[in-house]
């Protein structure tokens, strides 16, 4: 299940309680575009806001819906005795696969994250992607615990930060002329080498942050976790054929046309109030779609998320 696109949908809300009958509408969105794999509660799904019977509930509607394409369900939470919970809850719900971040309050140290993973590990009869997300949990995995973390049973997939593709995706927008085989990515071909060669084959390394994913699949990720991808898994999924194909410029291209949009994101502390607001805009729920404290993008962003949907005819 870890190639292509993980879509990532929100968890949208109505008046403090999860709508259910909008999360179905995004997910009989992503099933008929026919998109690799759901994340039914990630980052962007709220996985840390939501009780343990509403991450069930999520993810059961999830797997119900998906029409046969896997699923996947965040599970991260500040004591290991609740992650494991949220492990058994979402197993029930037949997910495929379950996606940890080292969630903290305290900063975790590298024992301790170890500690996490090779407890989960030996509990879960789906496979793991490990979460690297520093800008929330204050927390990078080196190389020597990506290691160490790779030889215990369960673990299927790592989802990295985008960032080493950054002078790819500049280089790349601003080579146009230049043949697809001789354009350079440096860093990111670099890391995503040097990660190769101290995980097992059969552990898939994903590129999350939107803005690097066209990079990132042109370097040979596994697969992009996307969390444009949960509103607008066409317009991704025409990205990753390109970069899948070879054809790494048209990648980027693609990408750049969106560069309003990761603009956005930037702005407003990453994807989730931008493609909340998306969601909202073409009907699949109502404003506000997000819990207290949250609150909407400003009007101002709100119709040039609009002009930007509406020009590029995002789907």
């Amino acid at each position: 299940m870890f190639t292509g696109l993980s879509a990532f949908p929100i968890t949208p809300f109505k008046q403090e309680a999860i709508d259910y009958k909008a999360f179905k509408g995004l997910v009989d969105n992503l099933a008929s575009a026919n998109v690799d794999s759901i994340c039914a509660i990630g980052s962007t799904g709220l996985y840390p806001y939501l009780t343990r019977e509403e991450k069930y509930d999520v993810a059961k509607l999830a797997v119900d819906h998906a029409n046969g394409i896997p699923v996947m369900a965040g599970v991260g939470a500040l004591r290991t005795y609740d992650v494991l919970k949220n492990v058994e809850a979402v197993q029930q719900a037949g997910v495929n696969a379950v996606l940890l971040a080292p969630v903290s309050y305290q900063v975790l140290n590298e024992e301790e994250v170890y500690g996490l993973y090779e407890a989960v590990s030996h509990e879960v009869s789906v496979p793991i992607c490990v979460y690297e997300n520093p800008r929330v949990t204050n927390f990078t995995f080196s190389d020597d615990l990506y290691c160490r973390i790779g030889k215990l049973p369960n673990i299927g997939a790592i989802k990295i930060p985008g960032t080493p593709f950054a002078k790819s995706s500049m280089d790349n927008s601003s080579s146009k002329d230049i043949p697809p085989s001789e354009v350079s990515s440096s860093e990111g071909a670099r890391r995503l080498a040097s990660l190769r060669e101290i995980m097992p084959a059969h552990i898939a390394i994903g590129v999350s942050g939107d803005s690097f994913g066209a990079a990132g699949m042109s370097e040979g990720c596994d697969l992009w976790l996307s969390v444009i991808g949960g509103i607008f898994p066409r317009t991704v999924m025409r990205i990753i054929d390109a970069a899948q194909s070879g054809n790494a410029v048209d990648a980027q291209a693609q990408s750049q046309a969106l560069s309003g949009i990761w603009s956005m994101f930037a702005r407003n502390g990453g994807g989730l109030r931008v493609v909340a607001a998306a969601a909202e805009m073409l009907g699949y729920c109502e404003t506000p779609s997000l819990p207290a404290p949250f609150l909407p993008i400003d009007k101002n962003e709100y119709s040039e998320l609009e002009h930007i949907i509406t020009k590029l005819s995002l789907s």
